[in-house]
C-alpha cells in the first residue's frame, strides 16, 4: 500500500467558514453568501448526477 491509501477520501473546504462574521463588511458578507450559494448549487448538481446514476444502476439490477 502506498502513502496515498492513508489519505482521507474527503477533505472539507474551510474557505467558506469564516471564524468571525462580525468583522466582515456588508460587501464581504454579500460575497460570502454568493460563494455559499454557488457551493450549494454545485452540491445540488452533484446530488442530481448521483441520483441519476443510482436510478440507472437500479434499473439494471431490477430486471
Amino acid at each position: 500500500m502506498g502513502e496515498e491509501d492513508d489519505l482521507p477520501l474527503h477533505t472539507p473546504d474551510q474557505e467558506f467558514v469564516p471564524s468571525k462574521m462580525d468583522n466582515l463588511s456588508v460587501e464581504e458578507l454579500t460575497e460570502y453568501i454568493a460563494r455559499m450559494e454557488a457551493e450549494i448549487a454545485r452540491a445540488r448538481e452533484m446530488i442530481a448526477a448521483k441520483q441519476k446514476m443510482r436510478e440507472g444502476a437500479e434499473s439494471v439490477f431490477k430486471k
